[in-house]
């Protein structure tokens, strides 16, 4: 790697470059059987398996999904929330020489059947309750085995015997699942499986791990094709940057969802080749985490500032002991700094933002967690990766420092391309550099700062108005919650800037306070013209509110 102006920035437990392990993914998980193997490696809601258990269910499983004529580079899409289930299928998969296509458990028909279309799975892992979306469609994708799990299937006794009941209640479903040719009950798969599965020979560096579908805000959604050594490159950055961590084994809090890259990359895949305890929460409820905190004692928390948000406004948030908390990294949306500093406090942990896509498996950049941090900034690139600006629509043409342009990423965790999509990948990959469509700058010292996606900078009188500022400013009022801002269609202006904000519980503000507090502390064209106060904000299943969807609601609201 040759030197950059950051890596002055760099403390010097942190290398500049690294020696990656070219290896299968799933070796970590091997390796930690064998080194921690009566260790914990996952608590879920009372019931906690070891390496030894997490590592012969896994084989047990790759050897099943051989057993059903699983054949090296086939698709295996797991579609299951945080559970023990969706640990032991991932790197099952990989073991059997599969691909996984991570699958999330909110899609509606539509969006399932096109994933699995596209991807060509042979392969789907559910929860039972989700069994009747994936058979009403299962037709008409290259499906050929579904493998059906419960949640109760890893719940200690007596939440195992009560949980169906709940689900009854809160899903109004009761699906009894029978083992057939091509319909496989986890438990029965598990019991009959021997634990001695085929190894499969693989290249690191060119066979494919995952196929991770981005969210599709322009467009459908595009597989995303990453390696085994994309995914091994990135986890060992993330041990490097968590250096205090290296020879701590730690207690990695497990919200954001696996299905998600970033989820999988800096919790599941992380804590496995550490050998280090996850505790999983199948989904986000803020009691539950808090409660998760107090009694787990989790030192590494890495989240999305909505998750940080949610926790900080929870009525009784003093009633629990979040002292735990060693570090944080933040990601999937700009990082308010009055979130970052109450948090800290809090905690008395460490608070970082950082920024990563999909096509980057996700982390390119992050703030120190134990070293210089520059609020507002996404901080600066990981080992062997190197960033740069280039002019908008430009042919790699840099920008003067300072000045903003798109971002753009080269490095060992950068994608191969979409799957099945050269046109699309044409477009981001330039002579090996990522374009990620997101607008921003670098200052004189090599820190990179976000100002918006090239796509939601709104343009209004001529001016460019980037919305994280306005929204920036939004956060600093006492009574904002959260808020996204957008741009929406005006007949003289063009484009004029709208907010959409939740308030916390107990305040009220009008329209005419807000605006005044935002003309005092922004340029008067890129104030608020409109502002819609809202219970709640749309958002991804890792917290990133959907800014689109907001725009595209009111669209149809003007229709009716």
């Amino acid at each position: 790697m040759d030197y950059k102006k950051w890596h002055d920035h760099y403390p010097s437990e942190i290398p500049i470059s690294l020696s990656y392990d070219e290896k299968p993914l799933h070796m970590f998980l091997r390796e930690s059987a064998e080194r921690y193997s009566g260790d914990i490696a996952l608590h879920f809601m009372g019931k906690e398996m070891t390496f030894t258990e997490l590592y012969l269910q896994s084989k047990k499983m790759a050897s099943y999904l051989q057993s059903l004529d699983l054949v090296k580079g086939d698709k295996v899409a797991i579609m299951l929330p945080n559970t023990p289930q969706s640990v032991i299928s991932y790197y099952a998969t990989l073991m059997a020489g599969g691909i996984v296509v991570q699958t999330n458990p909110l899609y509606t028909e539509r969006e399932l059947e096109y994933q699995l279309v596209d991807s060509e799975a042979k392969f789907i892992v559910c929860l039972d309750i989700l069994l009747p979306k994936v058979k009403n469609i299962r037709d008409r994708t290259n499906l050929q085995h579904a493998i059906v799990t419960r949640i109760k299937d890893y719940l200690p006794f007596p939440k195992n015997l009560i949980y169906p009941f709940i689900q009854k209640r809160e899903y109004n479903i009761v699906v009894n699942v029978e083992q057939t040719h091509d319909t496989h009950v986890w438990r029965d798969m598990l019991d009959m499986a021997s634990s001695e599965y085929l190894e499969v020979e693989i290249n690191p560096k060119e066979d494919l791990a995952l196929l991770q579908y981005t969210g599709g805000t322009t467009g459908n959604p595009k597989g995303v094709m990453l390696t085994h050594y994309n995914l091994v490159a990135n986890v060992q950055m993330c041990n490097a940057w968590l250096y205090k961590s290296k020879n701590k084994r730690q207690t990695v809090l497990a919200v954001l969802p696996f299905f998600h890259v970033y989820g999988m990359t800096t919790v599941m895949n992380f804590a496995v080749m550490q050998g280090s305890k996850m505790i999983l929460m199948p989904k986000f409820n803020p009691d539950d985490i808090l409660k998760a905190i107090s009694k787990q004692r989790p030192t590494l928390f890495p989240g999305a500032p909505t998750i940080y948000i949610a926790l900080l406004n929870h009525p009784n948030l003093n009633e629990y002991d979040l002292s735990s908390i060693e570090a944080c990294l933040s990601g999937s949306a700009a990082l308010p700094i009055e979130v970052q500093e109450k948090f800290e406090k809090i905690t008395g942990g460490r608070l970082v933002e950082g920024y990563g896509l999909t096509e980057s498996s996700p982390v390119t950049h992050a703030n120190f967690v134990w070293g210089k941090r520059v609020n507002g900034s996404i901080g600066v690139p990981w080992p062997d990766t190197d960033a740069k600006v280039f002019r908008v629509d430009s042919d790699l043409e840099e920008v003067d420092l300072g000045e903003i342009g798109e971002i753009a990423v080269k490095g060992p965790q950068i994608m191969q391309g979409y799957w099945n999509n050269p046109e699309e990948t044409e477009k981001v990959l330039k002579d090996g550099w990522l374009l990620t469509g997101d607008l921003g700058y670098m200052d004189e010292d090599g820190y990179f700062y976000i100002v918006d996606r090239k796509k939601d900078m709104i343009i209004a009188s001529g001016y460019n108005i980037y919305p994280r500022e306005v929204e920036e400013v939004l956060y600093e009022h006492e009574a904002v919650q959260e808020a996204v801002v957008a741009g929406v269609p005006d007949s003289y202006r063009g484009e004029t800037v709208k907010a959409y904000i939740v308030l916390k519980k107990g305040y009220q503000i009008t329209k005419e306070e807000l605006d005044k507090f935002m003309k005092e502390n922004l340029a008067v064209y890129k104030v608020p013209k409109i502002y819609e106060f809202l219970d709640e904000l749309p958002k991804t299943a890792v917290g990133k509110i959907l800014r689109r969807k907001l725009v595209e609601d009111d669209k149809e609201k003007e229709k009716v």
